[in-house]
């Protein structure tokens, strides 16, 4: 970040969570086990896929991809929450806070777009099954990958290009378990005004071209889904569908909870709780949200447990 920001603040103080020592120690074993069933859940995700001839689909391909993006952004904030609650030391560096805020919001912004490629790609699953293999073809889904990546990082330059101009002279200290936008720009002895507007545009960019696009899917989704005859293929179509749309609202309710609300209702306890809800408790939940209601996963994973066994007992 630049000096202009650097003279007068060198680090920040995370309030955390809790001043009780007790509470810490109980938040530490939660969300330590939180993380341990995120990284195994994610990155066996990641590997049943890749290892799986079967699941190399358009779906299995994004969803191995938001396995990725869950596994870090989650790496992005738990571990210094960890360390927090674990020691005295609630210091961050002031590049540290930056580059932690920076690659959350590029991680986060990416997650709107890769949940919208999703939502196309079951409508074209659903309502167009005969050219399905054509329509998402391995071009357009890297080319909608590489997109929401680019998309993401774009959005993410231009947050610290803003807050980069900001000046932070006065106090230090944030009130929250990690370094968040909003709480930042409570410190800043500056106008944040410029800022907060940038802010609400990309959220508010984000939040409607994902929304209509999921929205539009499923509607085609739904109006193809009720044209069907029997039961069992309404329910097949559906099951399909059941599990990104879990994601999606638990993943929306909490993101436009937290930010795309005035900044006079901010709230320190009920945005703590949301904002560990969609860091922590979210990329916890999609891989078993995914595989749990997923035979065509539970069925590969015993397939490569299977090969494991053989390759063994040729050894």
């Amino acid at each position: 970040m630049g000096s202009r920001n650097s003279t007068n603040v060198t680090d920040f103080i995370l309030m955390g969570l809790t001043d009780s020592e007790v509470n810490q120690q109980v938040l530490f074993m939660l969300f330590f086990l939180i993380y341990l069933i995120t990284m195994l859940g994610n990155a066996g995700m990641i590997l049943i896929i890749h290892l799986d001839l079967q699941l190399h689909t358009p779906m299995y391909f994004y969803l191995s991809h938001l396995s990725f993006l869950d596994l870090s952004y989650s790496t992005v904030i738990t571990p210094k929450t960890l360390e927090n609650l674990l020691t005295s030391n609630r210091h961050i560096s002031f590049i540290g806070c930056f580059t932690q805020m920076s690659l959350f919001f590029f991680l986060a912004a990416t997650e709107f777009f890769f949940l919208s490629s999703m939502a196309y790609d079951r409508y074209a699953a659903i309502c167009n099954p005969l050219n399905y293999p054509v329509i998402m073809s391995r071009r357009l889904c890297h080319t909608l990958i590489i997109g929401s990546y680019m998309i993401g990082f774009t959005e993410s330059f231009v947050n610290v290009v803003y807050m980069n101009n900001l000046h932070f002279c006065k106090s230090n200290v944030i009130y929250h378990f990690f370094c968040d936008i909003t709480p930042i720009l409570a410190l800043s002895c500056t106008d944040t005004h410029d800022t907060e507007i940038m802010i609400l545009i990309i959220g508010s960019f984000n939040t409607m071209v994902s929304l209509i696009t999921i929205s539009v899917s499923y509607g085609s989704i739904l109006s193809t889904i009720l044209k069907i005859n029997s039961t069992s293929g309404k329910h097949k179509a559906f099951s399909t569908c059941a599990s990104h749309l879990l994601g999606v609202t638990i993943f929306y309710t909490t993101t436009i909870f937290t930010y795309l609300k005035p900044k006079k209702s901010y709230s320190l306890g009920k945005d703590q709780v949301a904002s560990v809800f969609y860091t922590m408790v979210i990329p916890m939940l999609n891989p078993l949200i995914y595989s749990l209601r997923n035979k065509e996963v539970k069925n590969a994973l015993i397939r490569v447990m299977k090969k494991r066994e053989g390759s063994r007992q040729l050894k």
